[in-house]
């Protein structure tokens, strides 16, 4: 996959990540591309490690499903430490 498809796939699993998370997420258009894309190698790297190895950058539905798991994460991971930065 080049590199300007994976960027606009991370950009498409950071929106989706966005929607589904709960809440107001101020983030900007490279941010959520950000997400994305670190949320496809987590979901990605996970996949092809339950999948039984293989090329972590096929496309698969259980690929796309995990990069938006992926970036859930990574969106959680930033809520927390966004809180905890605001309590201090």
């Amino acid at each position: 996959m080049s590199i300007l498809l994976f960027l606009i796939f991370g950009f498409i699993v950071g929106l989706l990540a966005r929607a589904i998370m709960p809440g107001e997420q101020k983030l900007s258009i490279l941010m959520t591309t950000l997400v994305g894309v670190v949320g496809s190698f987590i979901g990605g790297f996970v996949g092809s490690l339950l999948h039984g190895g293989g090329d972590m950058f096929q496309l698969r539905t259980s690929g796309i499903i995990g990069s938006v798991i992926g970036a859930l994460l990574i969106l959680a991971l930033l809520g927390y430490i966004g809180r905890r930065r605001l309590a201090h």
